[in-house]
């Protein structure tokens, strides 16, 4: 029987402690990274990146994502040297990547964000339009590669290394998931979103973490939560900011109303994450949602 996507990590080759050094490995590049970033913001820009944000510069945008490239490659490095299995076991259990599931993902969720935004508008939210080529295709080119990177890293490490590490431990269905889906949470702690919105705005990220596990389960492999975990950071990043979160750049549009955790949130991972679930299933025909979601997987 083919092995689903949680099960890729019994192609592992190392020993238990080969999971803690990867994480190790991976970890020790992330500040490498950020002391790279860190000392390169010191120099040219005059202050210290990770101790304040002084400006919402596409260059400064870029070095708080170079980072996550270091620990892209100390995960890869680590899954290739200690774990000794194909990268590619991390992304999919198809032959290759599946790009055509990735867009799908990435232009759907665009969709339902636009009209997200075109029903705000029209409700009365008065966004500043912020719109000058100068700015815009800097941001569009660092958007398009390195946080690109970043949403691979994320993605790779909580629903792929992580969810299939943790099926070796808790191998029942939809445990894995919720474990991983919550240190996906716990992982935005720092962001400002949440000394602005409270520890509420967590529902949020755990709920959206255990949204893409469940896909990733579903759809045995990641294409389609890289593909919406994309387009939600891009369209923060790009498309409509502000100047209160984690990305402060120089989108389209620049919404400065009281940041509010409310109904939009809610809507979100109660609906919409929902709809966009139902949609996939369908599209992809998934039809064995008790055997993946909740009898023990080996």
């Amino acid at each position: 029987m083919e092995k689903s996507y949680f099960e890729q990590s019994e192609k592992d080759q190392c020993a238990p402690i080969g999971y803690l050094i990867t994480i190790v490995f991976a970890l020790f590049a992330f500040v490498l990274g950020q002391i790279f970033s860190n000392d390169i913001s010191i120099a040219l820009l005059g202050y210290s990146i990770i101790e304040s944000s002084e400006g919402n510069s596409t260059f400064e945008f870029a070095l708080k994502l170079v980072p996550f490239m270091f620990f892209l490659i100390g995960l890869l490095v680590g899954l290739k040297f200690i774990q000794k299995r194909k990268v590619l076991t991390l992304f999919t259990t198809r032959e290759s990547f599946d790009w055509n599931r990735f867009f799908v993902s990435f232009f759907l969720w665009f969709i339902i964000l636009a009209i997200s935004l075109m029903i705000a508008q029209l409700n009365g939210a008065s966004f500043e339009y912020n719109f000058q080529v100068s700015t815009f295709v800097p941001l569009l080119i660092v958007s398009m590669s390195l946080l690109l990177i970043q949403i691979t890293a994320e993605e790779l490490f909580f629903r792929g290394f992580l969810l299939q590490s943790l099926n070796r431990i808790v191998s029942f269905g939809i445990f894995p998931i919720l474990l991983s889906g919550t240190l996906f949470g716990l992982m935005h702690l720092g962001n400002p979103e949440v000394s602005k919105l409270g520890y509420g705005i967590l529902a949020y990220y755990i709920g959206t973490g255990v949204f893409l596990g469940i896909i990733a389960r579903m759809d045995d492999g990641i294409e389609l939560s890289m593909g919406y975990h994309f387009m939600n950071n891009f369209f923060a990043a790009v498309i409509l900011t502000n100047d209160w979160q984690a990305f402060h750049t120089d989108a389209i549009f620049i919404d400065h109303t009281e940041p509010v955790f409310g109904f939009e949130t809610f809507l979100t991972i109660l609906f919409l994450q929902p709809l966009l679930l139902f949609i996939f299933s369908k599209v992809y025909k998934w039809s064995d949602w008790n055997e993946k979601m909740w009898r023990k997987l080996n």
